[in-house]
């Protein structure tokens, strides 16, 4: 008889210590609930994270699991996507991680196109230190680094792993978990580089984008857009659209015939030791 797994499977035991409310809860239950649905076994998920509140994520997770340096989760899991792509591998961190010092990662990762699902915890905030202003903070938004309210264009993290080739492109709320859950699995399913900005608040130092403001603002959308056009225009108008707003499929023979051909990395390097 099969065993049946359950979220419960994919927690290590210990107890995530994020503040009470924060949003980053429902982004571990989500793929915790997403990797058991799909009957992935622990030992073959691994989940790489960065630096910040989201980055302790990872500390969190029953499967493998890596803790990177700031802004360098994607070019970690490609690494271990590259040499083990049997397993099933999540990168996760936040928008100061992703949109921020490593916003240049996630552009060239859009383009390979690998196997990798990108769960990004968007909330708008530093978090970690104390609530300065992020790539994805508002116009007007004020913090110890924009006392006078920000002045700098917010980064549309949608838009630019679309520009850049992203072929899966879906964005949710930590506060619907269900929703959460079923977009990660799609994610995961798609066979090439997958983005989902998720919406996760920082109810510490961010309360102008708290749950109550979500749960007003995001529209569900049930098929991706037809078109580039049709993407831009919903986007644009509204920049809190959720659901899989966009996903193409690409040619990744490249990468299947280096999966099935290549030899293991381990094997790889024995034949090269003297």
């Amino acid at each position: 008889m099969v065993e049946t797994l359950t979220a419960k499977d994919f927690s290590n035991g210990n107890a995530p210590t994020w503040c009470p409310g924060c949003g980053d809860y429902g982004v571990l239950r989500g793929i915790q609930s997403a990797l058991a649905k799909l009957n992935i076994q622990p030992e073959d998920s691994v989940l790489v994270s960065g630096i910040g509140c989201s980055g302790k994520i990872s500390h969190y997770f029953g499967g493998y699991s890596i803790h990177t340096t700031h802004g360098r989760t994607l070019p970690t899991a490609l690494g271990i996507k590259s040499s083990r792509p049997e397993l099933t591998v999540i990168a996760a961190g936040g928008d100061g991680d992703g949109y921020g010092i490593g916003v240049g990662h996630l552009v060239h990762a859009a383009r390979r196109n690998l196997p990798v699902t990108y769960i990004v915890m968007d909330n708008s905030v530093y978090g970690n230190t104390k609530g300065q202003t992020s790539p994805t903070s508002p116009l007007g938004y004020e913090s110890s680094t924009s006392p006078e309210g920000n002045l700098d264009q917010p980064i549309n993290p949608l838009l630019l792993a679309w520009s850049s080739g992203a072929t899966f492109i879906g964005q949710g709320f930590s506060g619907d978990i269900k929703h959460l859950e079923d977009l990660i699995i799609k994610g995961i399913q798609h066979d090439g580089f997958s983005l989902i900005n998720v919406f996760s608040p920082c109810v510490v130092f961010n309360k102008a984008q708290g749950y109550d403001f979500y749960k007003n603002i995001i529209t569900y959308h049930e098929r991706p857009a037809s078109s580039p056009q049709d993407l831009v225009s919903l986007i644009a108008e509204n920049p809190f659209s959720a659901g899989v707003l966009w996903q193409r499929q690409k040619d990744n023979t490249r990468y299947h015939k280096q999966k099935s051909e290549e030899p293991d990395l381990l094997t790889y390097l024995k034949t090269r030791i003297v």
